[in-house]
């Protein structure tokens, strides 16, 4: 279930969004995978994401 809300808040490229929500909610993880109607859980702000960066290979020299 977090992750589901770490997907619909932040972009697919954003890794670690449902472990920041995770740290950001004491107590979170032992509500299990279903968390109950009605909870209120905080979305930190996360630094925009970063491009992946591409390592480029030389063939020849």
């Amino acid at each position: 279930m977090v992750d589901a809300i770490a997907s619909r808040f932040y972009s697919s490229e954003h890794g670690g969004a449902t472990e920041a929500i995770l740290n950001a909610n004491d107590g979170l993880a032992s509500y299990g995978p279903l968390l109950p109607e009605g909870l209120k859980i905080i979305i930190p702000d996360l630094p925009p994401a970063q491009p992946a960066q591409l390592a480029t290979v030389s063939l020849w020299s």
